[in-house]
Order: C-alpha cells, then sequence, then structure tokens
C-alpha cells in the first residue's frame, strides 16, 4: 500500500442539489450553486488550452459547434447548459467549453501521463443471486482538484446521482433505475468537436436509460465524433464499451463477470488509429497489473466494512486498485513540483452499486479509503 502525497483539497467538498422539471430551470439551479467557484475551473481550462497551444478564439469557436451539436441531437441538454449559465452569470460558450473540454483538449499538443482505472465485477447479491459492484479512479490535473462536486440531479426521466466538475452535465454515476456508469477517456486520431461530447453522453445515459440495453441503444443513436469508454451496468448485466469516431465497440470481460478498464482501446477497429502518445505505456502498464491482480486473485474478495460498510464487498474492490512505490501508478499521487499540466492525481475514488441506486465517493485517492472523507448518494 501506498500513502498519499498531500495536494490542495476543499475543507468541504461542494454537493449540488437541483429538482426540476424544466431542463432549462435544473441548469440554472446548478448554476447558482456553482457561481462562487466556476470562475476558477474555466480560469484552470483557460491555462490548460493555453498550454496545449489552442487558442481563445479557437476555444470559443469549438464550444459553439459543441452546442451546436447538442442542440440538434438533443435539446434539452443545450438547454441545461444554456440555463447553467445564465445561473453561474457566466457566456453561454464558456460553459460549452467546459462541456466540451476533452473534445477541445483533443487539439492540444501537450502529452498527459496517465488516466483513471476501472474495475466492474458480479458479485454475490446479499440476498441470493448475483449483482455487479463498480470502482474506479478518477485521476485529473491536480488544478482541479477544488472544481469538482458531488451531484443529485432530479427531474429528468431519471434522477441521477455521482460526481462532475464544475459547469459539466455529468461524469460518473447512478441513476434510480439502477444504471451504472464509469467512464474512462480514450485517445483516436480522429478526435474532433462535431459530435455530442463524452460528458453530455454521460448526461444523456444518465437521465433517460433505464438498462444496460437502453444506453446501448441510445449512444448508438448519438452523434459521436470523440472517445471514450463508458462501462455501463444494472444488476444484471455489464457492458465494456470502446467509444469513438470509428463506432462503437463492445469489449469482453477479462475473466467471467470481471471487466478492466484504462485508457487505451481495447477492440482492433479504433485501436488502428489510437492516439497511443497520450496514454501509454502507461495505461498498457496500468491494465497488465490489474488484470494480473483480478484474474489470480479470482473472486475470493471479502466483504468489507469500516469506510465502505453496507457495500458488501466494495472496500476488497477498492483494495485491487491501491498501488505502491515500484508498481503501476493505478493509485496516481502528483509531483507536487512538476509544472501546471503535469501534475496528476487520484482526485477521486468512485464505488458504484446499481442495486442499491448508490454512488459512494471517496474525496481522495485509493490509498486513502480509511482516513479521508466518503459521501454517500442515493438515486
Amino acid at each position: 500500500m501506498t500513502s498519499s502525497v498531500p495536494f490542495p483539497r476543499p475543507d468541504r467538498r461542494p454537493h449540488v442539489s437541483v429538482t426540476a422539471a424544466d431542463p432549462y430551470d435544473r441548469g440554472h439551479a446548478r448554476g447558482r450553486q456553482l457561481t462562487p467557484d466556476l470562475h476558477g475551473a474555466i480560469d484552470v481550462y483557460d491555462r490548460l488550452f493555453a498550454l496545449g497551444g489552442i487558442r481563445p478564439g479557437t476555444v470559443r469557436d469549438d464550444a459553439h459547434r459543441a452546442l451546436d451539436a447538442i442542440g440538434g441531437f438533443r435539446p434539452a441538454l443545450r438547454a441545461q447548459i444554456e440555463g447553467l449559465a445564465d445561473g453561474a452569470g457566466i457566456e453561454t460558450w464558456q460553459a460549452a467549453a467546459l462541456n466540451a473540454r476533452t473534445e477541445i483538449l483533443a487539439r492540444s499538443r501537450a502529452v498527459p501521463p496517465g488516466e483513471c482505472s476501472t474495475v466492474v465485477r458480479r458479485l454475490p447479491a446479499q440476498h441470493g443471486g448475483h449483482t455487479h459492484l463498480g470502482v474506479q479512479t478518477w485521476d485529473w490535473h491536480v488544478e482541479l482538484s477544488p472544481y469538482w462536486h458531488t451531484l443529485d440531479c432530479a427531474g429528468g426521466t431519471h434522477r441521477y446521482v455521482g460526481i462532475t466538475e464544475h459547469g459539466i452535465l455529468a461524469k460518473i454515476g447512478v441513476n434510480s433505475a439502477g444504471l451504472a456508469l464509469h467512464f474512462n477517456i480514450l485517445g483516436h486520431r480522429d478526435d474532433r468537436v462535431g459530435g455530442l461530447p463524452v460528458h453530455v453522453l454521460a448526461a444523456l445515459v444518465l437521465e433517460e436509460a433505464d438498462s444496460v440495453d437502453h444506453a446501448r441503444r441510445l449512444l448508438r443513436d448519438a452523434p459521436i465524433a470523440s472517445s471514450g469508454s463508458f462501462m455501463l451496468f444494472d444488476t444484471r448485466q455489464a457492458l465494456l464499451l470502446d467509444i469513438s469516431p470509428a463506432g462503437v465497440f463492445e469489449v469482453p470481460p477479462i475473466a467471467e463477470g470481471t471487466h478492466l478498464r484504462t485508457n487505451h482501446f481495447l477492440t482492433p477497429v479504433p485501436a488502428e488509429h489510437e492516439k497511443s502518445r497520450l496514454y501509454q505505456p502507461d495505461s498498457a502498464e496500468r491494465y497488465a497489473f490489474l488484470r494480473r491482480r483480478l484474474v489470480q486473485g479470482g473472486t475470493a474478495l471479502t466483504r468489507g466494512g469500516g469506510a465502505t460498510e453496507g457495500v458488501g464487498y466494495g472496500g476488497a474492490l477498492v483494495e485491487q486498485l491501491v498501488t505502491g512505490p515500484g508498481e503501476p501508478p493505478v493509485t496516481c499521487v502528483p509531483d507536487m513540483d512538476g509544472p501546471t499540466g503535469r501534475r496528476w492525481a487520484s482526485l477521486a475514488t468512485v464505488l458504484l452499486d446499481p442495486a442499491a441506486r448508490t454512488a459512494r465517493v471517496l474525496d481522495g485517492t485509493p490509498a486513502e479509503h480509511t482516513t479521508r472523507p466518503w459521501h454517500v448518494l442515493r438515486a
């Protein structure tokens, strides 16, 4: 086990809770609650765009194009972004740029050192049968540590809970229908602005899908011009997807009932045009390490207590993501002496339980799961 290098985190993690049937009103309520901190998030992304050689005019143009694509497919999602901007007192294009930050950063000349790791396992259910449980690290620039929040969003087709960044509609979570979503970034040479941004895709799935099969249909219908990985699971089934401009492809489990994702494509068609410079060799090293750990460990997880009490095997699943010196950085700790854009950390660890409709959010790295606060959210 490793100990975490301290990095800046707020004394109290913001929580945004909204209930409104009208999409604009739902966004407006979110924007109002984020007003004190949203300008800080915009400033960080402005610096990251600049470090990647992306001019402000290009960011603005990309944001408008993304907003048009969103409105053309789901006007309600565009209305949420417009409401969020108005509620927070920022320009609509600024809110759109946050939601399309992945697609805009695809232009960047900077090379990030690593990203998130995700595991989903089929495990015995409390009252017989089986269910699925998932855990992931969310690894991102340490400068964004103050600018993410836990979320409870109701008023659409389904209520959903989880985490996201300030100004961004969705990221990782579970909805009231019992559909859970873990989210990793991938890189394809054809990634661009022009389709539904991957974070907006996450909002689409969490707000509308009532099962894995329904989520699959939504994604296959959506206009996609960028890449990501969605790990979708409910109590009955789990589905890991490579999402890319080349299409949406299903990834087989690494073992019966066990799915694993880091940050490279796992199916041949999108892998042929992967931006391997983005996440390799880091992603492959993390994947191989976790695969060995998970396959060799089999399904012999024990029911946990402590910070993860009440989620059965959750504590043991979180332990799978704890790494230390000499091991691939599944537990990601930042070099605080490094420059902006090169300091990455596991900002959060998220445990999703679709049977209980819960997202348990650790405000820290997996190695801190007994010492840092957990936030329990129920959809």
